[in-house]
């Protein structure tokens, strides 16, 4: 039982991360134009 009391607070902090993470890619603009990086890469160069 006591993991919990460790397990709870890890997550939390994981659920920021990764939301902070999320976050910093849309304002650098990482999912701008998603469909142009596959059409670039199926025409080659």
């Amino acid at each position: 039982m006591e993991i919990v009391y460790l397990l709870i607070p890890l997550s939390v902090l994981l659920v920021f991360a990764i939301i902070g993470l999320f976050w910093w890619a849309l304002q650098q603009g990482q999912f701008d134009n998603i469909e142009r990086e596959g059409e670039r890469i199926l025409k080659g160069d």
